[in-house]
């Protein structure tokens, strides 16, 4: 497949209009054209639903953005690669969540690069989801997933296991005794979703069915600044907020009838690269930082 024409794809997909991403490229707008169906031809699908104002994706659509962008990351990955051969010994390739990432890999990250600056470090910070994808494409050397990848040919090690807590600014005391689910609408309520364990559950499934948020946004460590300002409730890890809890600056409501669920994170890891000298430092650095399980007997049997 050009891979021209599957960048194009992915733009066109986001940018919804023709015009606007012949702007992109500095292409003109039948060149667009002429790329979507020469990969339309090639797949045998169609991919747009094209009316005057804008497209949209078809069902088919849909199911290839995700392929197109795994294949137009592996060859970005590959010529990365290529053009470190000659610059650094090896490359380390970090995928994780953004909020295991703030609470436990700053650190960690910032020792690896200072003792190792022969190895290129690589750091790449998403949902748990995509991360899984690109580690099995093999765009990343090591993942720090909440969900855990059962697949032959990983280890998955527990990393951290943590607890989700309703918190607000101490100026809002009207569940300061506590709230109920069924309460959970009253509330100005700032949504992040995120999947909190493998069994597909995620923030929304607290909520009433179709419940419209008045604020969202996709990175859950930006929410402490919104809380911070005096503005709404959100369910956040308790490792991440800690601080604020402890000088008061934040406070936590008390759940009455449920109970959040625990949120536990992995560290996948390919077993083919399990002996990578950049992959064994990295662990060894976070050893030291005391920040990998011990693992007891009955684990290792």
């Amino acid at each position: 497949m050009n891979i021209e024409n599957l960048k194009t794809f992915i733009t066109l997909s986001e940018l919804k209009n023709f015009t606007q991403t012949a702007d992109r490229y500095y292409i003109v707008q039948s060149t667009v054209t002429n790329r979507i169906m020469e990969l339309e031809k090639e797949i045998g699908k169609k991919l747009f639903i094209r009316n005057r104002k804008n497209v949209e994706l078809t069902d088919e659509g849909h199911h290839f953005l995700s392929y197109a962008k795994r294949i137009v990351a592996l060859e970005a990955s590959a010529i990365e690669e290529l053009s470190m051969l000659h610059t650094f010994s090896e490359t380390l390739r970090i995928g994780t969540v953004n909020t295991v990432y703030d609470c436990y890999l700053t650190e960690p990250v910032t020792e690896y690069i200072r003792s190792y600056p022969d190895i290129s470090v690589k750091v790449i910070i998403d949902h748990s989801g995509p991360l899984l994808r690109m580690l099995q494409d093999g765009t990343i050397d090591m993942a720090f997933s909440y969900i855990p990848l059962k697949k032959s040919g990983f280890t998955c090690t527990p990393f951290d296991m943590d607890e989700l807590v309703l918190v607000t600014s101490p100026e809002h005391t009207e569940f300061k005794n506590g709230i109920r689910q069924n309460q959970l609408p009253e509330i100005e309520y700032l949504y992040c979703d995120f999947m909190i364990n493998d069994n597909g559950m995620f923030i929304r499934d607290m909520f009433p069915k179709n419940y419209s948020f008045s604020f969202e946004i996709d990175k859950l460590t930006h929410l402490p600044y919104y809380l911070l300002q005096g503005i709404g409730c959100t369910f956040l890890p308790k490792k991440l907020i800690q601080k604020y809890l402890d000088e008061g600056s934040l406070i936590s409501i008390p759940l009455l009838d449920f109970q959040a669920p625990a949120i536990q994170s992995f560290i996948l890891i390919p077993e083919a690269k399990a002996n990578n000298t950049s992959i064994r430092r990295f662990l060894e650095t976070l050893s030291a930082k005391n920040l990998l399980k011990e693992e007891s007997d009955d684990e290792k049997a």
